[in-house]
């Protein structure tokens, strides 16, 4: 297979898998009735738009809470700073989801933040705590977007679901392709049991399997995502000899990383993926995995970007799905403003055009494209993280996948991009 750069873009072509699930809907929405694509220049809804936030402030996903925290808070202040949504600040409620592995505080997190009436949920950010739920929004007719929910099979997941990073579709094309790029002949995967971590998994497999790379260990297995004693994991994929070995995880790749090295297996030849591709420069010896390669959606950052980010949340170590989380709030609030009013209905009956689904004129920033609304004109956000408008299954209609590898340090740097298409279901 011909290498791919970040100069030629390439077309990725899967399925998606769609969830059977039929939903009841319980019809205890927030007040006002949608009005569907309505001029914002109307009077619009007496309540000020409120932002309902998810986040994995603790559990094995805490580390993102910071960059998604940054790009939050930003989003808000550049919405206050320019007037709003139909004149008023728009004010927030947050919860902490922790993670999958701890479902009742899920679903009192999502019952916490419904009942301050958001107009929108931005979150949550794992696959699993979605799935935990996103039943509790669709039935109260809010929708939520989610900035890391990467499950292939989420796309079309409800009407009220979207997200600002593209399927593990994309992710894991672009890995196998990698994977294959590099030379390997024998790979084996570690992949937690959890539906990013087996999605994601298959993808890469079948994607490097397509190129000749054979999977030695891991094909059709799964760790549990609460394990914490990796030696036997090591001790079989050093037995299985193969040329280098991915990790789906999240957390738990700090513990699995130490194993693999202690059982002998080349840490300098691992595959990362966005759960686990962050610094590590405090968690291992220097160089234990320079040259280990990583993947994470979403477009670089620019220095000007991070620097707004910073001054948000100092302590900032990386910037993972910063970039979605503020396009997610800017997005939702342009919807409000588009249809004017702030409920949650119309909001999701906006989010598409305002994403620039129907064209319109590209604006970059929340006042620019506030400006064009009020003249009443149809507009195409884009925004921070390189994504394209959304498509029919509410996925972006294409995305960036970020190509990270590891320095002396142990910490990721930006090597290039490859841009994807994301096919509808």
């Amino acid at each position: 297979m011909s290498i791919i750069t970040s100069r030629n873009k390439f077309a990725v072509t899967l399925t998606a898998a769609v969830a059977a699930a039929t939903m009841a809907l319980s019809g205890c929405g927030s007040s006002g009735a949608a009005s569907g694509d309505s001029d914002s220049k109307s009077s619009g809804s007496s309540s000020a738009f409120v932002f309902g936030g998810l986040w994995p402030q603790t559990g094995t996903l805490a580390y993102l809470y910071p960059p998604e925290e940054a790009g939050y808070k930003l989003a808000i202040k550049d919405i206050n700073d320019a007037g709003g949504v139909l004149g008023k600040k728009v004010t927030s409620v947050d919860a902490d989801t922790s993670d999958a592995d701890h479902a009742d505080q899920n679903a009192s997190a999502a019952q916490s933040v419904l009942s301050k009436k958001p107009s929108v949920v931005i979150g949550p950010a794992a696959s699993g705590v979605v799935k935990n739920t996103y039943k509790t929004f669709e039935a109260a007719k809010i929708p939520i977007i989610s900035m890391g929910s990467t499950s292939a099979d989420f796309s079309g997941l409800s009407p009220y679901f979207f997200r600002t990073v593209a399927p593990d579709a994309v992710q894991g094309a672009v890995m196998g392709q990698l994977i294959a790029q590099d030379g390997v002949k024998n790979l084996a995967i570690a992949a937690f049991n959890d539906p990013y971590g087996t999605g994601l998994r298959d993808t890469v497999a079948k994607t490097a399997k397509a190129a000749g790379v054979n999977i030695v260990y891991g094909e059709k297995d799964a760790f549990d995502p609460t394990e914490t004693n990796f030696s036997s994991i090591a001790t079989a994929i050093k037995a299985a000899n193969p040329d280098a070995t991915l990790i789906v995880s999240y957390d738990q790749s700090k513990p699995l990383i130490k194993a693999l090295a202690a059982a002998g297996v080349d840490t300098h030849k691992l595959y990362l993926v966005d759960g686990n591709t962050v610094d590590f420069s405090k968690d291992f010896q220097p160089g234990l995995i320079s040259g280990a390669k990583g993947t994470i959606p979403g477009g670089h950052p620019t220095e000007d970007f991070v620097k707004q980010l910073k001054a948000q949340v100092p302590d900032m170590k990386d910037t993972t799905y910063a970039a979605e989380t503020y396009d997610a709030a800017i997005l939702a609030a342009l919807a409000a403003q588009k249809g004017g009013k702030t409920d949650g209905e119309t909001v999701k009956k906006n989010l598409p055009a305002v994403s620039g689904a129907n064209g319109g004129t590209k604006c970059t920033s929340y006042k620019d494209c506030l400006a064009l609304l009020k003249d009443g004109k149809d507009i195409e956000y884009q925004g921070q993280a390189g994504i394209g408008p959304f498509n029919a299954d509410h996925d972006p209609s294409t995305a960036s996948i970020g190509i990270y590898k590891y320095d002396a340090d142990n910490k990721p740097v930006f090597d290039h991009a490859q841009q994807g298409a994301v096919p509808k279901k």
